[in-house]
């Protein structure tokens, strides 16, 4: 860009020199101030090349050279009447001209053709040789015609020559307004680029002046920008991989001697850009669970530009009960990828970024669970359903069939295998409170164990995968209430004896109160007081139906 800025410098002093010989040049500068000029070259707006240009030039013209400027599109959007005369041809006038052109706004149109004919004037062509260096990078907006303007101009001026320089336009473009160039004698200077603009200079200088001309002093290099960052780092899933710039992380951390890290100096997400004091650093880019470390040098004046390759890729799972079913959300996905350390648990549908290999699946949906090993290449996207096959079951208690359903505190549901094992007893499975109790089963026979109190009943049942089923257990119970003013201890026994004289115990409560469901039947209820006096009653319950009992 600095490039850029130096070679429209040369042009117009060239062409402020070689029209005049050895004697003072007179020249006027038109810029282009529209709302165009904010477009980009290399990166840089266009108006800020052009004012880099101007500084340039007025900082190698002679002193006694004449020099003006000009400015159309500057202070109104829509007006093709905005064209004004800020800097009268004068020796001297390079402070006023670059105080000018910085406080320029560029927000109008282009009435070029007005502008080099005001110029023209300014310039009084029709009595003095006149110069006049246009710089613009859109075509006449006003419908003005450069090319008839330029043979008007040759006519009827003594001496008048108009140049033209083209920001960033193209061929067909240009030869628009060339001709405004060539019908003066001038020259056009395509600006479309920096390769171009050179090729035209090139021409320009090598060509024979009419008059002996000093030799230009050397343009003094500009000083190198600032960098505005010296840390740029871009993260990639695989070599060749588009940059990493959502969901990933840079840990930053001083280097210690022997390359390890040191203290941390911050922690940064997305796209990532920074200016960090020079010194070594570790970083770390993460993306998930990948990561990679990496040690980089900064160094004064320089950007560091490092590149971190995960070898990733990007891996995504829908937990299923059945085939097509839905995502269960709670759904327990464990990912045990390469070199975890603890394997990483997801719940419902899993988005994450992976090393590349093996990696290890499990889903869990309730007591259902199923393993899949799934590869992994490095910058792919691999989308699976993981089917674990399991039914879905609701279980609820009911006093009576067809009969209210049991909602207290003291209901409970245990599910075994159906099939007993040699010792007679059953493998556990799961266990569930509260009505409404929810379960995911693999396909098997299971028993039900429900419990209403001191009421228990088992149904067996069987679950097939993808299969809905409301589990409804009647429990032939009713609820016996018993109040004992005075008591410190109420128990329930079955009426009925063993072979010994005892009678089995089915409940108690400390207390003076004591309610709960039981299984239909008759019963006996002895109240305990604290001098070791008792009281007994006998209390008949039916199935679905509230019996009360007072002891006393």
């Amino acid at each position: 860009m600095a490039g850029l800025a130096r070679s429209v410098a040369a042009a117009i002093l060239l062409l402020s020199m070689t029209t005049f010989g050895f004697a003072a040049n007179k020249v006027l500068i038109i810029l282009d101030a529209s709302g165009s000029m904010w477009a980009q070259i290399d990166g840089k707006p266009k108006l800020e090349i052009a004012r880099e240009s101007l500084r340039t030039v007025l900082q190698s013209v002679p002193a006694d050279d004449e020099i003006g400027f000009m400015a159309y599109g500057h202070r109104e959007k829509g007006s093709c009447d905005d064209i004004q005369l800020i800097v009268p041809p004068q020796a001297g006038s390079a402070s006023a001209i670059t105080d000018a052109a910085d406080s320029l706004k560029f927000l109008g149109k282009t009435p070029l053709t007005a502008a080099v004919k005001q110029a023209a004037e300014a310039l009084k062509y029709t009595e003095d040789k006149a110069t006049v260096v246009l710089i613009t990078d859109g075509l006449e907006t006003c419908g003005g015609d450069p090319c008839a303007l330029g043979k008007e101009l040759e006519a009827s001026g003594v001496d008048f020559t108009a140049d033209v320089v083209g920001f960033g336009l193209t061929a067909d473009e240009g030869k628009q307004i060339a001709c405004l160039a060539d019908n003066t004698g001038g020259k056009y200077i395509q600006a479309s680029d920096e390769k171009a603009l050179q090729e035209a200079l090139a021409e320009t200088v090598a060509a024979p002046a009419s008059a002996p001309a000093p030799e230009p002093a050397p343009t003094p290099a500009p000083e190198p920008a600032k960098p505005e960052f010296n840390f740029m780092p871009t993260a990639v899933l695989a070599e060749g991989g588009d940059p990493v710039i959502d969901g990933n992380a840079w840990e930053v951390y001083k280097a210690k001697s022997d390359g390890t890290r040191g203290d941390s100096v911050t922690t940064e997400y997305g796209a990532y850009k920074a200016n960090l004091e020079p010194g070594e650093y570790v970083i770390v880019a993460r993306d998930g669970e990948a990561k990679v470390e990496q040690k980089v040098k900064i160094e004064a004046g320089q950007v560091a530009k490092p590149l971190f390759t995960l070898n990733a890729g990007t891996l995504v799972i829908h937990p299923r009960p059945s085939a097509g079913a839905h995502v269960v959300d709670g759904a327990a996905v464990v990912i045990d990828y390469p070199s975890a350390d603890n394997p990483a648990t997801y719940y419902g549908t899993t988005k994450t970024v992976l090393p590349a290999g093996d990696e290890k699946v499990t889903v869990t949906i309730g007591q259902g669970v199923v393993s899949e090993t799934i590869p992994l290449a490095a910058g792919k996207t691999v989308e699976k359903d993981i089917i674990v096959g399991v039914g879905h079951v609701v279980a609820n208690a009911y006093y009576t069939a067809g009969g209210d359903k049991a909602d207290g505190s003291g209901i409970g549901f245990k599910i075994v295998k159906a099939k007993k094992k040699i010792d007679g007893t059953r493998d556990e499975v799961t266990y569930a409170y509260g009505p409404d109790s929810k379960f995911d089963l693999p396909p098997d026979d299971y028993v039900l164990i429900a419990t209403v109190d001191l009421a228990v009943v088992e149904q067996p049942f069987n679950v097939k995968v993808g299969e809905f089923q409301d589990v409804k257990v009647t429990m032939n119970a009713g609820v016996l209430a018993i109040t004992a003013p005075g008591a410190s201890k109420i128990e329930i026994f079955e009426t009925k004896k063993d072979i010994n004289g005892n009678r089995k115990s089915l409940g108690y409560a400390y207390d003076q109160k004591y309610q709960a469901a039981i299984p239909a039947g008759d019963y006996a209820v002895v109240s305990e007081k604290s001098d070791n006096s008792s009281k007994e009653g006998t209390v008949t319950v039916k199935a679905g139906e509230r019996a009360e009992l007072t002891v006393q």
